[in-house]
């Protein structure tokens, strides 16, 4: 019997133990590391490291063997699993239930007698669309005044209580709300119902406060990474109580900042703490140089500063302090503590999720150093191509002063803004129904591959669809009249689309600069290119995967707490969709926030120059980052216009219907009724493969809004504009041209 365990034994200890497939993809993700660098590292293939982590196969010796040894490590730094912490903390931050029995309210001071707040909802937690009709929240104060007003006394908390997640260390959640009652008690409102008391008299002493009691703060996230540091929102009273004025004056306005000269940047100062260059302003950063690992850094949101933009964040700075806590925590939980405006947010994603750096393994005295980080940006900023460098780029200085570059010069990769007439059929027909691409610029970015390093020209280059840059190439001979659909050629109506490698949708007249995502689609569709320059990127990555998950499942799970889930049938999507907003207003501007935060991330890779005396030929401030990358940019744009052009195309041919008007991510159809089902190709609730499909998934549609066909055209017979653009419209009707920061 000992010979037949001995061979058991030996079976057993010939194949690595593994984890389970969620467990494998947990610890890849905690670590920064993408399926490209792990099959890259065992030298298979990605689909194969996908299939181990989707649990469709298992490994094999010997690369079973190194993937187990890659697995034990990680599991060793990451031995808890915080995925499930982290979505109940945001939960709990967006429902205003805590964990205890009571929300207590923590005496972190001399200050006596514990603040009061409301009680909270124990039983388990129902399915997600009850849950969001039921969630308790705090009660609204009378008037205007930013002051809280909270129900009778509870019983304090221990010293110590953690209400916010599974670190000690930012026990109380990402961030607080900082005001003033009616008795003169300043108080901080943190996630979850928590109320704190502050016995900081001064700003100064606030910040120290904030750093050494109040366990305030996030857990990184991923590996290298390093925690956000905590946010301190400050109501009017507030401001009032630390001696900062309630509003900028116009000039300070202007500034974005409080003067140097400021009482309150003095009292800093002697308590040797130092402002960011952006000054004192409504997203402040207090910080003392970093000791070793440890940070020293508070971060300040002034709502009456306007530091909360309304386009994105609607009436969340006129909110009580525990509302505005639940909202912003709720972000802060599922996206990331803010850093600043959201496109300032999208843009430090990026970076937390991939740090420029990371430790290196020991050297032979046992020391660690910091090295590159595999599949970041780095640490340094890399030049852009000339044809990819913004007019005023230092890189153009030499140009003469009023050139204006063609295509022939500049990489031009922009949303669609297109409209056409309606045809004699189309205006016979009574409605026009805007679709709208959910996350569309977000869904672009899923799974594409960028540059990570500096570009390299080549001359008279092969087309390499996987190679990540910018080429110089004639596409005027595509004709979209005739086309490859998937496998086959099909016959269109080349005159009632528009162009998929232009903006404006005009046909291209000769060479021009197109992001690899463009030309890629060009050869797609049937056609032969032959690009006689090209600036490409050899060192590249998907660095924006992680970003697009995190933004994705941010706005799944919000959308799902509205009742919009993500499996519905294409009319109970409809339903669903329909005033969901209302049903908690405070979660819908986070959902506003998300998308706010893909939109604007993006575009921080190309931030333009800000005044501060800044002259064309003359580097600005943003140049020296190492996420001033406008190649990305482009890229990312590219593949969502290309993406939509796609589904017009498969519609088209599937149909023979054409859009009449785009927008960035809408589309204006002519249709027989009001609804999206009255002319989408749906069969036994099946959407057409490769075509619009209803769902709230990023990449899918929803309706963006209906009018008649009779107000389509009395606009443009109002404005004489034969092609106006009505996909600016569509959603309720009313011409203007303000921002609405969608």
């Amino acid at each position: 019997m000992s010979e037949l365990f001995d061979a058991v034994d030996a079976l057993l200890a010939s194949r690595a133990a593994l984890p389970v497939p969620a467990e494998r993809k947990r610890l890849r993700a905690l670590h920064g590391l993408t399926i490209d660098e792990v099959a890259t590292a065992l030298k298979v293939r990605r689909a194969t490291v996908s299939a181990w982590e989707s649990g469709r196969t298992e490994p094999r010796p010997p690369e079973r063997d190194a993937y187990a040894r890659l697995l034990d490590r990680l599991a060793e730094l990451y031995p808890a699993d915080p995925a499930a912490a982290q979505d109940a903390a945001a939960r709990a931050a967006l429902s205003g239930a805590t964990a205890p029995e009571e929300a207590p309210t923590l005496s972190t001071g001399p200050a006596s007698g514990a603040a009061a707040t409301a009680a909270v909802n124990t039983q388990a937690p129902a399915p997600v669309a009850p849950a969001v009709a039921a969630a308790p929240r705090p009660a609204r104060a009378n008037g205007t005044s930013s002051t809280s007003r909270r129900p009778g006394a509870k019983k304090a908390a221990p010293a110590g209580t953690s209400a916010g997640g599974a670190d000690p260390r930012f026990g109380n959640g990402p961030l607080a709300v900082v005001d003033v009652d009616p008795d003169g008690k300043v108080l901080a409102y943190c996630v979850g119902g928590l109320v704190l008391d502050t016995p900081a008299k001064s700003l100064p002493s606030l910040v120290d406060w904030t750093l050494r009691e109040a366990k305030l703060g996030q857990p990184k996230l991923s590996g290298p990474g390093r925690p956000a540091d905590p946010l301190l929102v400050l109501t009017e009273a507030a401001l009032e109580r630390y001696g900062l004025p309630v509003a900028l004056s116009d000039e300070e306005r202007l500034a974005g900042r409080l003067p140097e000269s400021h009482k309150i940047i003095k009292q800093l100062t002697r308590a040797e703490w130092k402002l960011t260059k952006r000054g004192f302003g409504p997203w402040a950063r207090i910080y003392r140089p970093a000791t070793g690992s440890e940070r020293a850094c508070v971060q300040l949101c002034i709502p009456s500063w306007n530091a909360l933009d309304i386009r994105h964040w609607g009436d969340a700075g006129q909110l009580p302090p525990a509302e505005l806590a639940r909202l912003l925590g709720g972000y802060a939980s599922r996206v990331m503590t803010p850093r600043g405006s959201t496109a300032v947010t999208g843009l430090e994603l990026m970076t937390a999720l991939h740090p420029p750096t990371r430790a290196s393994e020991p050297d032979a005295d046992g020391k660690r150093h910091s090295e590159h980080n595999p599949g970041s940006l780095g640490k340094d900023p890399v030049d852009c191509a000339p044809c990819e460098a913004p007019d005023g780029h230092p890189l153009l200085k030499d140009l003469p002063r009023f050139h204006v570059r063609g295509p022939a010069e500049k990489l031009f990769e922009e949303a669609y803004d297109w409209a056409r007439p309606l045809t004699d059929a189309e205006c016979l027909r009574r409605e026009l129904v805007g679709l709208d691409v959910n996350m569309a610029f977000a869904a672009g970015a899923n799974g594409l591959t960028v540059g990570l390093g500096a570009p390299a020209y080549v001359k008279d280059p092969v087309f390499d669809p996987k190679l990540p840059g910018s080429w110089l190439v004639d596409l005027s001979h595509v004709d979209l009249s005739r086309v490859k659909a998937g496998k086959e050629w099909v016959e269109l109506d080349g005159a009632l689309l528009p162009s998929p490698f232009t903006p404006k949708g005009e046909r291209p007249e000769g060479p021009a600069w197109y992001a690899t995502p463009t030309v890629a689609y060009a050869v797609e569709l049937g056609y032969d290119v032959a690009p006689t320059e090209a600036y490409v990127r050899y060192e590249n990555g998907r660095y924006l995967d992680g970003w697009y998950q995190r933004l994705r499942d941010a706005y799944l799970a919000t959308m799902a707490d509205l009742g919009v889930a993500a499996d519905l049938p294409p009319q109970d999507f409809l339903t669903a969709m329909d005033g969901y907003r209302s049903r908690d207003p405070e979660l819908a501007i986070v959902v506003s926030a998300v998308k706010a935060t893909v939109k604007g991330g993006l575009g921080k890779l190309r931030e333009r120059p800000r005044g501060e005396g800044w002259r064309p030929g003359e580097p600005w401030r943003a140049l020296a980052r190492p996420t001033w990358r406008p190649d990305i940019r482009a890229a990312v744009i590219s593949r969502t216009r290309i993406n939509l052009h796609r589904k017009i195309v498969k519609h088209a041919a599937f149909t023979g219907q054409y859009p009449v008007a785009i927008l960035s991510d809408c589309v204006v159809y002519a249709a027989e009724g009001p609804s999206p089902l009255d002319f989408l190709p749906y069969r036994e609730g099946k959407a057409l493969p490769g075509g619009f499909r209803l769902g709230v998934n990023p990449g899918l549609v929803k309706h963006e809004g209906t009018q008649s066909v009779l107000w389509g055209e009395g606009v443009r017979e109002q404005f004489d504009a034969p092609e106006l653009n009505l996909a600016r419209y569509i959603k309720d009707g009313t011409v203007t041209d303000n921002d609405t920061g969608e």
